[in-house]
């Protein structure tokens, strides 16, 4: 928005239809001037007025977050996403009794008769009902939803039911993490599950190039075998064990590296690829 006007309390924005809005001197840069722009957030302040901030709320309206609950009254629970003033979520919107200091996944959304911002912890309303339209091993953000026995379940691209598979898992998660990932199928009902990495033939394709690069950068030597823990080879390479045999088998058949008992090794250094 550009600035219209300074005053000793901040700057008034030129808002349009809607007036100018005012920025609140604490949010205001020292050094800008009347006419420059200046990106901000608008909401309604507790007097039901349009006001301006330079702060980034943790989510915006459309979009789900995992939020912790500041304080609760006897209309609902108060959640802290970024600004001075917190966002409400009214008893009606709360699938469990919210309390404070605990996080819950909510989503953002426009009340249409108070105009005002909301969350509401019935996410499952607002996810798209369209199929999606995702190939295998795109990459996609996945927002983790909740922890049940086959993995985590996860919000995929801000629109979609997801699911994260726990043979699939080979780092710590927690709810609320946004991650990269990757389909791995989209299933009838328009569910999507995803991986942490790239699947199949592709996926050891492009690991290969980074094992066959490790050893030329390491002396030609890796001291990781079928018989590491898998926990160590994620640590150093962030692919599961599976995929590291597969690329070792890769690069063993084009004869490119040896095994031996204790690791891997280079057969010629001075050719990388």
């Amino acid at each position: 928005m550009t600035v219209a006007r300074k005053v000793d309390f901040g700057l008034y924005l030129n808002g349009g239809p809607t007036g100018d809005i005012l920025l609140p001197k604490r949010y205001a840069p020292k050094d800008i001037a009347i006419g420059d722009e200046i990106d901000v957030f608008i909401y309604l302040d507790q007097d039901e007025r349009p006001v301006a901030t330079t702060q980034q709320p943790k989510a915006m309206v459309g979009e789900f977050a995992c939020l912790k609950v500041a304080w609760v009254n006897e209309h609902g629970a108060f959640l802290d996403w970024g600004l001075m003033k917190d966002v409400f979520c009214p008893f009606r919107e709360q699938k469990v009794k919210m309390e404070k200091d605990n996080y819950y996944m909510v989503y953002i959304r426009l009340d249409e008769e108070s105009y005002r911002i909301v969350a509401t912890a019935k996410v499952e309303k607002h996810f798209s009902q369209e199929k999606p339209e995702l190939k295998r091993n795109e990459k996609v953000t996945a927002l983790v939803w909740q922890q049940t026995e086959l993995g985590y379940k996860v919000i995929v691209n801000n629109m979609f039911r997801g699911m994260i598979y726990k043979d699939q898992i080979f780092k710590p998660l927690r709810i609320g993490q946004k991650v990269e990932a990757y389909v791995s199928n989209v299933r009838d009902d328009g569910k999507i599950d995803v991986a942490l990495q790239l699947q199949g033939r592709k996926q050891t394709l492009s690991f290969s190039e980074q094992l066959h690069e490790y050893l030329f950068y390491h002396d030609g030597y890796c001291p990781f075998t079928d018989k590491t823990p898998a926990e160590d080879i994620y640590r150093e390479f962030h692919v599961s064990k599976k995929v590291f045999k597969k690329a070792v088998g890769d690069l063993y058949k084009q004869r490119i590296i040896t095994i031996a008992p204790d690791g891997i090794e280079l057969k010629n250094q001075n050719n990388l690829f």
